[in-house]
């Protein structure tokens, strides 16, 4: 398939700049992926559509303070974005001005903290040692910066709003954005109707930021991203597979981990590591039965992955008609349910 294939038209006018309040007040857009049958909720309602026995999947990573700002020698004012840790000093991560970071330049953040360019390897990622006095943590929690994506220009003045309210795991360079719209009393509802929330692990790195450049999809190579699944987490999706219950996933992350870890006869195996999984129509996914996911950018792989799911046409559909009725896009936007 193409690239092309995954375009749509979005004005710049929808694209969200900052959370609505409260995060469940968000509009909602249900898709039955059979049908292509459409409705217009909010995402408060989103307990209409999930049944007593349903395993709801979220991702507790935590997003850390990604984004260093300091000054590179020769005065020069330089960015660094930190995407996965490799080692107690060493970090992958994404430089600007790329070009001009060459290998043992030295960039200053604060009296406490600076980094060393140590290699650069695939796409111009580069590998930085970092020196510090302190606990790094610490320090990063004072220096860094919510690392928003470029299409959000306004201030966010509550980082924890780029958190999920159950994040527990610091090191995403990115939030698990479906994961934005539950409050801690819609959980508890889903909880008390019989919806089972069970918790895995993938740390958003560069494939969140990396775009499709090349115009056959099959051509493109994902970043590798960590992730965990605990046993009690596999029992419990197990289990519901077995017994015919369903298995949503909140966001394309808690989808990717899950598809990494099932095997051909659609079990999950409880473990940890990295996975480049790639999904994209004709996928046959072995796990996931919906999807609750914001919108996502045009010829993405986040849009491919919901394709696959819903179906190429069923999916642009149902962007034209959040675009037809102005809903919110991108990582503070509205939601769908895809089911």
């Amino acid at each position: 398939m193409n690239k092309s294939d995954f375009y749509y038209d979005l004005p710049q006018s929808l694209i969200a700049q900052k959370p609505v309040e409260p995060r469940d007040s968000s509009r909602l857009l249900v898709v039955d992926r059979h049908s292509g049958a459409l409705q217009h909720r909010h995402f408060r309602d989103i307990g209409d559509y999930l049944h007593q026995g349903d395993v709801l999947v979220i991702n507790n990573t935590r997003v850390i303070p990604a984004r260093l700002i300091g000054e590179a020698e020769g005065g020069r004012a330089a960015e660094v974005l930190l995407l996965k840790r490799l080692d107690y000093t060493r970090w992958e991560c994404i430089c600007k001005p790329a070009k001009k970071l060459k290998i043992g330049m030295v960039i200053e953040f604060s009296p406490q903290l600076s980094c060393t360019v140590e290699s650069i390897g695939e796409s111009g990622i580069r590998v930085m040692r970092f020196a510090f006095e302190g606990v790094f943590e610490d320090i990063l929690d004072s220096v860094g910066n919510m690392p928003l994506p470029p299409y959000i220009t306004e201030t966010l003045e509550d980082k924890e709003r780029y958190q999920t309210v159950y994040s527990k795991v610091d090191g995403s360079a990115a939030a698990p954005t479906a994961g934005l719209h539950f409050t801690p009393q819609l959980l508890a509802s889903l909880k008390n109707k019989g919806v089972e929330v069970t918790e895995v692990l993938l740390h958003v790195g560069l494939s969140t930021f990396r775009p499709v450049k090349t115009e056959k999809i099959e051509e493109h190579k994902m970043h590798t991203e960590y992730y965990e699944v605990g046993q009690d987490a596999a029992e419990s999706i197990n289990l519901a597979k077995a017994e015919g219950r369903r298995v949503i996933c909140v966001g394309t992350t808690s989808v990717r981990t899950l598809e990494s870890v099932a095997d051909d006869n659609g079990r999950v195996a409880a473990g940890s590591g990295t996975t480049d999984i790639f999904i994209y129509p004709p996928y046959k996914f072995k796990i996931t039965d919906g999807i609750i996911t914001n919108f996502h950018l045009p010829e993405s792989t986040l849009i491919m992955l919901v394709a696959a799911f819903a179906g190429r046409e069923n999916t642009l559909a149902a962007y034209k008609a959040a675009v037809d009725n102005g809903y919110r896009f991108f990582s503070f936007g509205d939601v769908t349910l895809f089911i």
